[in-house]
């Protein structure tokens, strides 16, 4: 396998980092080597965040930010035309929103892999956070482990 690298784009609060922390310790136990980091702007609570993960079956010896993800993981779609979120993404890569249907942009994405999950829906059902503020990050990382077959869920437990 191929190293692979994911760009993260959330809002601070929403565990954008959390989540790329959780799967890289997912993606650990399955077996692979990984690399995980934040990348801040202002920071503060609602301000754009961005995290990175790479993963791969060999050492992984780039310490850069990643310019040409395989996927990129939306947490909130209303960054989607505020942040050039598809920037340098791979030709035929994969875009996963947090989204409760079809976002209406992602006609203008063709040439990639488009999924969404409505991981407000999912959160705010289980009693994840609040109906306000619910944690999204934890079923963004179950839709990551489903969209890229990678890790399990028992991995990611």
């Amino acid at each position: 396998m191929v190293m692979k690298e994911i760009r993260f784009h959330g809002r601070g609060g929403q565990g954008t980092v959390v989540a790329t922390i959780l799967l890289a310790k997912g993606l650990f136990k399955a077996g692979y080597f990984i690399q995980t980091f934040p990348f801040f702007g202002v920071e503060r609570r609602g301000a754009p965040v961005e995290a990175y993960l790479r993963f791969g079956e060999e050492k992984i010896l780039i310490r850069s930010n990643i310019y040409e993800p395989d996927m990129v993981v939306v947490l909130d779609s209303r960054l989607i035309g505020q942040v050039d979120v598809v920037r340098g993404l791979k030709p035929g890569g994969a875009l996963l929103v947090n989204a409760s249907g079809i976002p209406e942009i992602f006609s203008s994405f063709s040439g990639y892999d488009r999924a969404w999950v409505d991981a407000d829906g999912i959160a705010v059902k289980l009693g994840l956070g609040t109906p306000t503020h619910p944690m999204i990050n934890t079923a963004m990382v179950g839709a990551f482990a489903k969209l890229a077959e990678t890790p399990s869920i028992p991995s990611v437990e």
